[in-house]
């Protein structure tokens, strides 16, 4: 993709939407190999299957970031990350509106109640803190290529994966903290999906399926991040403003088709968690930018950056209420705190336009 700076904007705008195509169809791929490696490997009661899921749905992200580190392009990758958070936060919104439809269907998070999805929330916002932390230290701090705050921001995430599988196994609660008219979560936390094709496809193919799956949704991620900013450099669109927005969407694109088959499926439980396993693992492509480029990249976090995180962290926060409290009345045609979360995204896009035009 060298010398995409020079290609006509129509051109570019081309690129962007074939890699974001490939993502999106490649994502349900991984989706469907994924649970079936699960089961055969047995991995959906072991941290194997977690770490798997949440490396699958972030492979766009993982390719955008060693492409933009390695290039330089720090902001770009930053932004990235914590624009992707902050908006797959957001797909759950999506999963709420048009997952499942009739009437009498209660809001996600009703129908999603689980304290080990509230503990997962409780990950997603230990990790921004970090993040938030890290930007404030000063850049020097750097030992063989990392930097204390990436290496915390990675260690969260390991014990975060430990305590999810333990509360997955039970929880020192009455009713082992299941909410009523809720489905029952298998190991892990999880119900294991239904995939028919699934289970007549062999190991192999599986793996093979899987395999090309990934290396398509690299190279589409790379697509994406050259393309993109190319053309946000020729409409005038600061590489922090593209990159939480539009960039963050496209890489979503996994998050939003294989959420929406898990919710028509019945498989609610599963759907917010990947969305929140996927938020937990996004901050640790940090530690991946500063082996990468070198340099300590928390430190030179903007105030787009924070206000990105601060972001994240009230939406998930948001939810995590809503998971609690299970809101049973809906608002067109989402729960409240959907609504809620999809008013203060719009606000949050607000204020980081306010900033980029300052």
């Amino acid at each position: 993709m060298i010398g995409m700076d020079s290609l006509p904007l129509w051109l570019l705008i081309v690129f962007f939407g074939v890699g974001a195509a490939v993502i999106w169809f490649a994502g349900i791929q991984l989706s469907k190999t994924t649970d079936t490696l699960d089961d055969r490997l047995h991995l959906g009661s072991a941290l194997g299957g977690l770490i798997v899921l949440a490396v699958a749905t972030n492979l766009p992200e993982i390719a955008i970031t060693i492409s933009a580190a390695a290039s330089g392009s720090i902001e770009i990758a930053v932004g990235n990350i914590l624009g992707g958070i902050a908006l797959q936060t957001v797909v759950i919104v999506i999963l709420d509106r048009f997952g499942k439809r009739g009437r009498g269907v209660k809001p996600i998070t009703y129908r999603a109640a689980s304290l080990t999805l509230v503990l997962e929330a409780v990950v997603v916002v230990a990790v921004l803190a970090v993040v938030l932390a890290g930007s404030q230290l000063p850049s020097g701090l750097l030992f063989a290529r990392l930097t204390p705050d990436v290496v915390l921001i990675a260690v969260i995430w390991v014990v975060g994966l430990f305590l999810v599988h333990r509360a997955g196994r039970g929880l020192p609660w009455h009713e082992d903290g299941k909410a009523p008219d809720t489905m029952t979560a298998g190991a892990s936390g999880h119900r294991t999906r239904k995939h028919d094709d699934g289970k007549k496809m062999s190991t192999a193919k599986a793996s093979i399926i899987f395999a090309v799956s990934a290396l398509a949704t690299l190279a589409a991620g790379v697509v994406l991040e050259q393309a993109g900013d190319a053309a946000a450099k020729q409409i005038g669109l600061s590489g922090v403003l593209f990159g939480a927005t539009l960039l963050a969407l496209a890489t979503s694109l996994p998050e939003i088709s294989t959420g929406l088959q898990a919710v028509k499926q019945g498989d609610d439980n599963l759907a917010i968690s990947d969305i929140f396993g996927g938020n937990a693992f996004l901050p640790v492509l940090f530690l991946l930018a500063t082996v990468i480029s070198g340099k300590a990249v928390l430190p030179q976090a903007n105030a787009s950056d924070i206000l990105l995180t601060a972001l994240a962290a009230l939406l998930t926060i948001v939810y995590a209420a809503g998971l609690v409290f299970r809101p049973p009345k809906s608002i067109a045609g989402i729960g409240v705190d959907s609504l809620v979360v999809a008013v203060l995204y719009l606000l949050g896009v607000g204020g980081l336009v306010a900033i980029t035009l300052n």
